[in-house]
């Protein structure tokens, strides 16, 4: 299966950075097709221009900026998303690489008086979320998860109907252990493996 690993964390000593490092071993042992997007180390300026704000609904103009990512979602039939979840939402890095890569008439059709939006992305099978939250399970429902929702209802819409999807959190974060950290990096990796195995 060809994956796109989009990885969002500053510190390449982090503990996400050994979680992209793992996801990424695991899927080429398993045989797969991997990309890795690593957003802070490819320098992606996750701010959108007044130009490109102004120019987003244009056809064709609209993929100028953002060509290469562009390429990199249409080309994977899975995502995997590792990151940090801060404010029990995606870093403003990954929010920005989401609003400026998934363009109209690329990924999405704008809506019409007698359309709804039309999703575009259906080489998009599967889609999985690796992340570590600072609060707890129990307070990230409580918030309601809008991150996990951004993208594994959002973006979902615009993949393959019936795309599979995956939610791994190490919760509480902030109190981890070294057991509580190693016990998740085997999780990670046998979960990631039958998911996109299925």
């Amino acid at each position: 299966m060809r994956v796109l690993v989009v990885f969002s964390h500053p510190c390449p000593e982090s503990y996400n950075a050994a979680i992209c490092k793992t996801v990424v071993q695991k899927l080429e042992e398993e045989g797969h097709d991997v990309r890795l997007t690593d957003l802070y180390a490819k320098g992606f300026n996750p701010v959108m221009s007044q130009d490109e704000r102004r120019g987003y609904h244009a056809p064709e103009a609209n993929t100028l900026p953002v060509a290469d990512d562009l390429a990199d979602i249409k080309w994977c039939e899975a995502l995997v998303f590792v990151y940090p979840t801060w404010w029990f939402a995606q870093p403003a890095m990954l929010k920005g690489w989401l609003e400026r890569v998934w363009v109209p008439h690329e990924t999405f059709e704008m809506p019409t008086d007698t359309h709804p939006m039309r999703p575009k992305m259906h080489n998009v099978t599967h889609i999985a979320i690796v992340t570590t939250c600072g609060a707890s399970w129990w307070i990230s429902k409580l918030i309601g998860e809008p991150g996990r929702k951004i993208i594994l209802r959002g973006i979902k819409y615009l993949a393959k109907p019936g795309c599979k999807t995956l939610y791994l959190a190490h919760y509480k974060m902030d109190t981890s252990t070294q057991s509580s950290r190693e016990q998740y990096l085997a999780k990670v990796k046998s979960k990631v493996a039958s998911f996109l195995s299925r």
